[in-house]
């Protein structure tokens, strides 16, 4: 991954002053991820450029070498090319001094506004452009993204989360190295170390002159502590203690805070979840998978009901099977209870002996979840694989995203959403894989239907001929 300092007031390569990096040497850094390199392709007096290159080991981070445990689940990732919390903690620790606004040489520079660009390659943005802008904009920056396609020679793999991003503006290299530092793991909305206490002082003190005016600062201090519902309840306290009800509920409630906040009011996950127990129970099922369960609620639905003999959670992240557990109190359960629910650990787009053989699966609000070129893995997944007599799958019906004043028509529920589903949309895609696979489906409204734009959840469930 590449970050490019730029600035064109002159003399410009005192820049190499204000960095503590002499522009005439390339200079390496070991670090405990991978290798760091400073160098200066351009150093003039009208114009300076200094890049800070970081080369990552995904292995390394896997194993966890000299960390103890692993950083990250998958040894094929996109850490080696893509801007996160990796590059802030090399911008700490190679541009320290100038991000705490030292500069021996030319002190005054270190506290006078100078025009600026920093040029990233590449940023990972989850909700955006719109997010993007939203968050720098604010701190007085022009902002220029340029989406990076996933693959130019295979269009349908679907829009790409990774932009080139190029902001500018009039300030001190202090500020723009303290914004970066802390709003780059913020778009990636992923950490790769332990985020405990010290890392909410740290947002504090980083974000200290500027955060609590920043009118993004609820989801800026959410994906900062990796949606830490104590620390995040901290954070906004001590930005704006006069407004304490602004904090939002914990945990996966916590993470999925934009969409519930536009659902909650007619509490339409409540009737999404009635929904899909009584097509459950119209079904006959005895044996049900609940695919994506999170952290449980569909499943504790589905105990409190004696006609499912067997249930099974499945999620792909180990740390929301466990919260799962806990909410549950599994291991309080009496006995005969306990038998009847399993969670397992496993990806919905990948093929699992395990999960064949069951009366039913339910699927709620998970493909939205999903890159749209996985969605061919995943309807293999299910309806060739494990292919279930019956499957209930949710997804939300963006034309009726225009009913909501603070979402409005061109803006999805939740910032992971990758893509919100039309009603044509979803019934194109529902029909096609029911012939596909030799199922026929039907579509349930869920909660209340607008006349023009239909109801805010579209439901498909999905039978298995004979």
């Amino acid at each position: 991954m590449l970050l490019t300092i730029t600035t064109t007031r002159r003399p410009a390569d005192d820049l190499g002053y204000l960095l503590h990096k002499h522009p005439g040497r390339f200079q390496g850094y070991d670090l405990s991820f991978g290798h760091a390199r400073v160098f200066y392709p351009e150093a003039g007096a009208d114009r300076c450029s200094a890049c800070l290159m970081l080369d990552v080991d995904p292995v390394g981070l896997v194993r966890g070498r000299g960390s103890g445990e692993g950083m990250l689940d998958r040894y094929v990732n996109d850490r080696p090319y893509a801007a996160s919390s990796l590059l802030s903690t090399a911008i700490a620790q190679v541009y320290g001094s100038a991000m705490q606004g030292r500069c021996k040489d030319r002190p005054e520079l270190a506290s006078t506004p100078l025009p600026f660009e920093a040029r990233i390659d590449v940023l990972p943005v989850r909700g955006g452009e719109a997010f993007l802008r939203a968050v720098f904009e604010p701190l007085g920056y022009r902002v220029d993204a340029d989406r990076v396609p996933l693959d130019e020679q295979f269009p349908d793999w679907g829009e790409s989360p990774y932009f080139a991003v190029t902001i500018a503006a009039e300030t001190t290299l202090a500020s723009l190295l303290t914004h970066l530092y802390v709003l780059i793991p913020v778009f990636d909305d992923a950490k790769h170390y332990y985020v405990g206490p010290d890392e909410l002082e740290k947002l504090l003190d980083k974000g200290a002159g500027w955060l609590a005016d920043h009118p993004e600062k609820d989801e800026i201090a959410r994906r900062y502590l990796r949606r830490g519902a104590g620390l995040y309840r901290q954070a906004l306290a001590r930005l704006a203690p006069e407004q304490p009800e602004a904090v939002e509920a914990d945990g996966e409630e916590a993470a999925a805070r934009v969409e519930e906040a536009v659902e909650r009011p007619m509490s339409l996950n409540d009737q999404r979840l009635g929904a899909v127990l009584a097509a459950l129970r119209a079904s006959g099922a005895r044996r049900v998978l609940d695919l994506g369960c999170g952290e449980g609620k569909l499943l504790r639905l589905l105990l409190k009901d004696p006609q499912f003999a067997e249930i099974v959670g499945v999620d792909v992240a180990m740390r929301t099977l466990e919260t799962a557990r806990d909410r549950l109190h599994l291991d309080r359960l009496p006995e005969r209870q306990a038998a009847r629910i399993k969670l397992m650990q496993g990806s919905l787009t990948y093929r699992d002996r395990r999960l064949e053989g069951y009366d039913a699966a339910a699927v709620v609000e998970v493909v939205e979840h999903l890159d749209p070129p996985r969605l061919a893995a995943f309807e293999n997944a299910l309806f060739a694989s494990a292919r279930p007599a019956t499957v209930v799958l949710t997804t939300p019906n963006r034309e009726y995203n225009a009913t909501w004043e603070n979402l409005g028509p061109d803006r999805l529920r939740h910032p992971d959403h990758r893509f919100e589903w039309t009603r044509t949309e979803f019934r194109a895609w529902a029909e096609a894989v029911a012939v596909r696979h030799g199922y026929s489906v039907r579509f349930v409204a869920v909660g209340p239907e607008d006349a023009a734009l239909g109801p805010p959840t579209q439901m498909g469930v999905f039978t298995r001929g004979s």
